[in-house]
């Protein structure tokens, strides 16, 4: 190509799309037609978890509130904003309390944990709201019956993250609503030496659920709320949780898509 030519933007983005490192990472044509547009979506790693194709009706603001998307863009705020907060944050007994007020008082760009803190707040709500939205307009109903599974278990997951991450500051709120939400753990069915069924787990007249094997000693890494519980908190809130969450997201797209898109009313 000669001077002009490449002063000419049709020309240049003509010569572009004719080489072959163009036509190698772009097997489709400009979405254009109907058939390309598709192309564009099936062939984007980020996009083909979506349809290709969406009911005009079925992404209208008044009937999905967009509460399924405001959920997906806080939870990736949480992800960012915590994983700037982990620079700073030690979870051990002797710092954990005192990084949260430096978070606060001396790290720049302290209000990443303001930011996190009411993110975790606002993700509740939604997807609350959105679990009620796909309630109230049945969209829970065959063929999406998998999927609202999954979006339960993502909401359970949710409460589970805010559940975890309450104990990170290590102040006396922390603490004591931590103990007392880890005490129901006590009557969970089978698995908790106060709950129903645990007598029937005897073995030779020992009782194999007791106050030291059960999932609230498995929970908090001993009997009361301590340095094993932060650091167990610690890595759920910031590991295990969001990796499954992540996953369980991911299977919540791919289905809305095999299932033909957002559903529309009913």
């Amino acid at each position: 190509m000669d001077l002009k030519e490449l002063l000419d933007p049709k020309k240049l983005l003509s010569y572009v799309r004719g080489t072959q490192v163009y036509k190698s990472a772009f097997r489709h044509g400009m979405p254009e037609n109907v058939r390309n547009r598709a192309l564009v979506v099936l062939s984007n790693v980020f996009l083909h978890l979506h349809p290709s194709r969406v009911r005009t009706s079925g992404i209208r603001l008044k009937y999905t509130w967009c509460m399924g998307g405001l959920s997906f863009f806080i939870f990736l705020v949480e992800v960012i904003t915590g994983l700037l907060l982990m620079f700073y944050y030690r979870p051990t007994v002797e710092y954990a309390y005192v990084d949260i007020i430096d978070l606060g008082e001396q790290v720049p760009l302290g209000i990443m944990r303001e930011l996190h803190r009411w993110g975790a707040h606002a993700m509740v709500i939604t997807v609350w709201l959105h679990m009620l939205r796909v309630f109230m307009t049945g969209s829970y109903k065959p063929p999406r019956e998998f999927n609202w599974v999954i979006g339960v278990l993502l909401l359970v997951l949710t409460l589970l993250l805010s559940f975890t991450g309450y104990l990170l500051p290590w102040d006396q709120l922390a603490i004591w609503a931590i103990t007392v939400g880890s005490n129901m753990a006590r009557a969970t069915p089978f698995l908790g030496h106060e709950g129903p069924g645990a007598s029937l787990l005897a073995l030779g007249g020992v009782n194999l659920v007791h106050s030291g094997s059960d999932v609230r000693f498995a929970l908090l890494g001993g009997r009361f709320v301590g340095a094993g519980a932060l650091l167990r908190f610690y890595v759920l809130h910031c590991v295990a949780i969001p990796f499954v969450a992540t996953i369980l997201m991911s299977i919540h797209f791919w289905r809305i898509r095999k299932d033909g898109g957002i559903s529309g009313p009913m």
